[in-house]
């Protein structure tokens, strides 16, 4: 829909670009080529290459003239803003990086996935082994598998050494056996006390696939961050190159953080406890993530991902285009590390970056309403809907008869408190905080539902 409505502008405003005229001297400013002048000055070889590259330029721009919003701009001694062609160019551009943000979303979701599954096993043993009866055994903290992988060792204790091990760890063993049975029986804890087998592995695929619909869309911000860097693409700057560092720096960062999350998880169990009675027992909290907001993790992903289609749509485009010997396709030294970057990003964000987000953004304060059933989630919303046109309809009847059949009905009074439950849960979903319902107002109804 987004690529079908910006189409639709480019081609509703196509004739007040041709009738926007503009001086010849304004558009020999910010080239991605050099100039015909510096042209002249570059010796045969070089010369040949950046030919390479106007030429088709040229072509494009003979073809565009001729029209009679053209030549309104000729007879003034001046060029229109932007040609025919050139918006032709910038439909196949916005199409091609629209179907690249989609394979590659596609596939981290593929990869992820298939390493998320691989916990699978570790859900069903924990189901397999969970007995509600007999003594609970005690716990030295200090002493657990967990606390000793992230708070115990040489220098661990130390900030930047917590963040140095944080950084490493995400390259291999980002999330263990024992990472996986503590954060879950954290937010069993936490969340759903009443039902001890709750599939968490289940409820973590559903709030995955949920997110998924976020992140291959295309926001209007991303849009901009197009346009500059477009603009920004001047000979001799290097952009693309510069610019392929931007989500590799952001994922590195973003896997860091996650890592971070649950040393300071462990570290706080550390100081608190050196026995616990039965097992070992996170707190999940808000407080730990970037601002106290666990979504901005999901916005930086999504700006990571969109960022990488961005370098190889753009690169396909050029060269589908213009040709590898292009000017505007820059020096092969300078075109194989962009090609490298990408796909480093991509297998680090598949098989890292995204299981981690996966389970870590499950340690905050709030649920998503995944932990529901798709049957119970629509049952809560319609019982919100209800409640919206019950309260209408009470706000304009009597409010004297209705405080009395209030007052006579207990067990409506109840219905109405679980319906508002229910709208609170919807106007989360509506205000864009990730469908999340505070785990106070719906611990004692969600989970038992």
């Amino acid at each position: 829909m987004l690529l079908g409505f910006i189409s639709l502008l480019l081609t509703v405003f196509q004739g007040v670009m041709q009738r926007t005229c503009i001086p010849p001297g304004w558009t020999i400013y910010m080239l991605p080529c050099r100039s015909a002048k510096e042209q002249a000055e570059l010796s045969p070889t070089e010369a040949h290459g950046h030919a390479a590259g106007i030429l088709g330029l040229t072509r494009r721009r003979l073809l565009a003239e001729g029209g009679p919003r053209t030549q309104r701009c000729q007879k003034k001694g001046e060029v229109p803003l932007l040609s025919v062609e050139a918006l032709h160019q910038l439909h196949i551009f916005i199409f091609i990086l629209a179907i690249a943000h989609v394979i590659f979303c596609v596939l981290t979701m593929l990869l992820g996935s298939v390493r998320i599954r691989q916990w699978k096993h570790w859900e069903d043993e924990i189901q397999k082994g969970a007995t509600d009866n007999g003594p609970r055994k005690v716990t030295y903290v200090h002493q657990s598998e967990f606390i000793r992988e992230h708070s115990k060792g040489i220098g661990r204790d130390t900030t930047m050494l917590s963040w140095l091990h944080s950084f490493l760890k995400q390259f291999y063993g980002s999330v263990t056996k024992s990472d996986y049975t503590t954060m879950r029986l954290g937010f069993i804890t936490t969340h759903c006390r009443s039902n001890p087998k709750f599939d968490f592995h289940r409820y973590m695929m559903r709030a995955l696939e949920a997110d998924f619909k976020k992140v291959v869309g295309i926001s209007w911000y991303l849009w901009i961050f197009v346009v500059v860097f477009m603009l920004l693409n001047i000979n001799g700057w290097h952009t693309y190159f510069w610019i392929s560092f931007i989500p590799l720096l952001l994922l590195l960062a973003v896997g860091t953080k996650l890592e971070h999350v649950i040393t300071q998880l462990a570290q706080e169990v550390a100081e608190k406890h050196s026995a616990v009675e039965g097992d070992l027992v996170v707190n999940p909290s808000d407080d730990h993530f970037w601002f106290g907001r666990p979504k901005i993790v999901l916005y930086l992903i999504h700006f990571i991902l969109f960022q990488n289609a961005f370098e190889i749509a753009f690169f396909f485009w050029i060269l589908t285009t213009y040709g590898f010997n292009s000017c505007i396709m820059d020096h092969v030294p300078f075109i194989v590390p962009r090609l490298v970057v990408g796909a480093i990003i991509q297998l680090l964000c598949s098989y890292s970056t995204l299981p981690l987000y996966a389970i870590v953004t499950q340690m905050g304060t709030f649920f998503k309403k995944e932990i529901f059933d798709e049957h119970v989630q629509q049952s809560l919303l319609g019982w919100a809907q209800k409640a919206k046109k019950r309260k209408a309809l009470r706000n304009n009847g009597n409010g004297s008869n209705g405080a009395a059949a209030g007052s006579s009905h207990p067990s409506a009074t109840a219905r109405l408190e679980l319906m508002r439950r229910a709208v609170a849960l919807e106007e989360g979903s509506a205000g864009g905080n990730g469908s999340e319902a505070s785990a106070a107002e719906l611990h004692d109804t969600g989970p038992k539902l």
